[in-house]
């Protein structure tokens, strides 16, 4: 049997707002349906259009879960179809479980956490649903940071098994990773906005000037400790305020502030980073605090945003993210 949709979603004529507790989670995403609603809702905000000849008239196939044939080329199409979920033999509930977990839990939540909360057969299949999940809280073409914005490096220590536990002193690299932020600063120093936070191979100018071209909106103005790879950055307007004996948390404090929450975070939720995937992390980091103010409606971003990223396969997902 085919059901007949033209400009629409069955069941779906807008997003609806988002709940504000665990029952009322339960309640309207508590089934496959209410949840491939959803998507189909995140997907075709406009009404349904076919990715192959863009059509806009389609019927929904009985024989498919959550699949639709264009009325116009015959293609078919499912509500998972180039998202993050592409051929999961998980429900969908179990997706959004997740997501609501990663997206509202204060300070997110581990794969041996979700996998007893939910109540996953197999550690892999936690480890897969949080890595996919990660790697979509990256939006694409997220706006710049602009106006005032502080940055400076900081290291964490590996937790790798070949790594030692404390690195070198000083700008030693030894057992250490090297991130680059930049926090914006709002209402003349009054609180933070925005974050960015990036893995670097080095210090030198080459590295620092890629982070603020591909971080900070042009005109924006970074205030820095000095440091030399700062300055001749194309389009960045540089101040630099050096830091001699002082503490640097007393010229920098808002960037400061963002480097000893992630280090407490790390510690705290995942004891430890590794090397092989900090990026995610970084970026999961970035997006929970970006998103502070917002917690509940930070699952609405969250699945906004997967839902427009490509599959992520497994043996992709366990590369070297500089390689992956």
């Amino acid at each position: 049997m085919l059901e007949q949709i033209t400009n629409t979603v069955p069941g779906v004529t807008e997003m609806p707002d988002f709940p504000r507790s665990l029952i009322e989670f339960q309640q309207r995403f508590g089934d496959e349906a209410a949840c491939a609603q959803y998507l189909a809702a995140a997907r075709w905000p406009d009404g349904f259009a076919c990715p192959g000849c863009g059509g806009n008239k389609a019927w929904r196939l009985e024989t498919k879960a959550w699949t639709y044939e264009c009325a116009g080329c015959g293609r078919q199409t499912s509500v998972t179809a180039g998202t993050i979920m592409h051929h999961s033999k998980l429900p969908l509930t179990i997706w959004f479980w997740a997501a609501y977990l990663m997206a509202t839990h204060s300070n997110g939540i581990s794969a041996l956490q979700l996998q007893r909360q939910l109540a996953l057969g197999s550690y892999k299949s936690a480890w897969l649903i949080c890595a996919k999940l990660r790697r979509s809280m990256l939006a694409p073409g997220r706006s710049l940071l602009a106006g005032l914005v502080e940055v400076d490096e900081t290291e964490i220590v590996c937790r790798g098994k070949n790594d030692p536990v404390t690195g070198g002193g000083g700008r030693s690299h030894t057992g250490k990773m090297l991130v680059v932020g930049a926090v914006e600063v709002q209402d003349g120093g009054a609180g933070p906005g925005r974050i960015r936070l990036s893995q670097v191979p080095d210090y030198s100018a080459t590295s620092l000037h890629a982070f603020l071209a591909a971080n900070l909106a042009p005109a924006a103005t970074a205030k820095t400790d000095g440091w030399s790879g700062y300055p001749g950055a194309t389009g960045v307007t540089h101040d630099p305020h050096v830091v001699g004996k002082m503490a640097a948390h007393i010229v920098l404090p808002w960037v400061h502030r963002i480097f000893s929450n992630l280090k407490v975070w790390a510690v705290g939720v995942y004891h430890g980073l590794r090397r092989k995937h900090l990026q995610s992390y970084l970026d999961e980091f970035v997006f929970r605090f970006n998103r502070r103010r917002t917690r509940h409606a930070a699952f609405r971003s969250l699945l906004g945003i997967a839902a427009a990223h490509q599959p992520h396969p497994y043996k992709m997902l366990i590369l070297p993210e500089a390689k992956a």
